[in-house]
């Protein structure tokens, strides 16, 4: 028997929107403030209708924040970093790219006899412990005291790492981008790592990031780390659904509740470059080898980061950067 979640509330339902399109209560407090807790996300893929609302919200509220890359781009040295140029195919929507940081995984499930036809919204989990913070070299990622992390494009010199400690594979390059053309364009990285920031600035004003504003599902429910898993636990016991989010990685801040199990729905998913996958993940922060290597990263990601923000400071002074925006950055969200 089929039981395909239903598309009838999307335009009955389409009024709510507007009124989500700010935190409430203490999660507001929590992002204005820039507290200690963590924000985290509670997704009920049961009410996903993938309706790809969050999607084109995402791509509105993100669209300043894309590359612009320049081309030709410079021969990379050697050979073997590869250009990865979205720049033509802007318009993918099924997989992470550099131009889109959220999209829906599609897939169909047998469960106790019965198939379930599940949509469900993908995007950077968040980590508690991001390693793509930890072990950026050049300190070009960085995580905010409320839990929510992104990578600073204006320090980013595309090398990738970010990308290679994810245990997801979410940060996607673009080729022709950023600092790295302006020290040695074909050896020093290869453009500029991209992904989901949780509208850390909107998060910054009391405001819901995109994705959640625009949802007439209210799939999504933001809040401080501890509510949220209390909500995910209860939501999981009244309806024996499964949690995925908590424990992986050593911790997210994006939880999900399936009405069936992780492990059947990733058995299915189609899975690949730019598609996450949904198994389970060992915390690779608490690995010896990868902690040894952040104390020996960090010196030299603070370094850079101080180098960076020197030459940010320099850029604004010039007038060549956006001071509202720059304000933004650094103060919106204190770290």
């Amino acid at each position: 028997m089929s039981k395909p979640i239903s598309r009838r509330a999307f335009l009955k339902r389409g009024v709510t929107a507007a009124a989500a399109a700010t935190v409430v209560g203490p999660a507001a407090q929590a992002a204005a403030a820039g507290t200690d807790d963590h924000l985290a996300t509670l997704i009920d893929i049961s009410r996903c209708i993938g309706c790809g609302a969050c999607v084109e919200a995402c791509r509105e509220t993100n669209a300043a924040k894309f590359p612009t890359p320049q081309k030709p781009f410079p021969k990379m040295y050697p050979e073997r970093v590869k250009v990865s140029d979205w720049s033509e195919k802007q318009d993918v929507d099924d997989r992470l790219t550099p131009y889109n940081w959220l999209f829906i995984q599609e897939v169909s499930v047998e469960h106790q006899g019965e198939t379930f036809d599940l949509t469900i919204p993908r995007r950077c989990m968040h980590c508690v412990n991001p390693p793509c913070v930890k072990l950026c070299p050049w300190g070009a990622a960085r995580q905010y005291a409320n839990g929510l992390s992104r990578i600073d494009t204006d320090m980013c010199l595309g090398g990738s790492k970010c990308k290679d400690v994810c245990p997801w594979d979410v940060p996607q390059r673009q080729t022709g981008d950023g600092l790295y053309l302006k020290l040695l364009p074909s050896l020093a990285g290869n453009g500029i790592m991209n992904k989901c920031d949780r509208c850390y600035d909107r998060v910054g004003q009391g405001a819901a990031p995109a994705c959640i504003a625009a949802c007439p599902e209210e799939v999504q429910t933001i809040g401080p780390r501890d509510e949220i898993i209390a909500r995910a636990r209860a939501l999981a016991q009244e309806t024996g659904g499964d949690i995925y989010g908590i424990a992986e990685n050593g911790g997210t801040n994006t939880i999900y509740v399936s009405p069936v199990p992780f492990e059947a729905i990733n058995q299915v998913l189609a899975t690949g470059a730019g598609r996450p996958h949904l198994a389970p993940v060992a915390d690779r922060m608490a690995d010896a080898n990868n902690i040894g290597w952040a104390m020996l990263v960090a010196p030299l990601a603070g370094a850079a980061a101080a180098a960076g923000r020197i030459w940010k400071a320099g850029r604004r002074a010039a007038g060549t950067m956006d001071a509202d925006q720059t304000q933004t950055d650094e103060k919106a969200i204190r770290r």
